[in-house]
């Protein structure tokens, strides 16, 4: 079974107010007064313009947005911590990739981490997510479950939930 997803978490406040700048945005709510946008086609062109495929990363090493797409989210931190997460699994295997920018710059990250063995620390999303404020709760593996990103396998399925 595979599991893919790119979006950005935040607070459900901050999110809406960022999200309001970006008509093709959603905000789903999580757990622990979280919420994600999932970052779409439609949301990424928003967010990048014309350049969306021409400019890779930004030095995050994130190569699905732009310059101006981390200028984007550095402005947006100055409100509260904002974490941009990537993952890609495939027949229990694959990669997870997260930073978090907080006061106009990354706070954490770029951090990245392969297969399901992750240290003490844990996987990149999680540590992301305790960087929000998430924590694990009763019967709950991690952060990454305890906020309920488990819920749906895709960005699309985030999108239309």
């Amino acid at each position: 079974m595979s599991y893919e997803l790119q979006a950005l978490i935040g607070t459900l406040e901050l999110l809406t107010v960022a999200a309001a700048e970006v008509p093709a945005a959603r905000v789903v709510p999580l757990a622990q007064g979280l919420a994600l946008i999932p970052v779409t086609s439609a949301v990424l062109a928003s967010l990048q313009g014309d350049d969306a495929v021409a400019k890779a990363g930004g030095g995050t090493g994130f190569g699905w947005h732009s310059d101006g797409f981390e200028l984007r989210l550095a402005a947006w931190s100055k409100a509260g911590p904002i974490a941009c997460v990537e993952a890609e699994y495939s027949g229990g295997s694959g990669t997870q990739r997260a930073a978090v920018w907080e006061d106009g710059r990354v706070a954490l990250g770029p951090l990245t981490g392969g297969g399901n063995e992750w240290g003490p620390e844990g996987s990149p999303i999680s540590r992301a997510l305790r960087w929000l404020g998430a924590d694990v709760t009763a019967g709950r593996v991690d952060e990454f479950d305890a906020v309920g990103l488990a819920a749906h396998r895709s960005t699309g399925d985030w999108a239309e939930a």
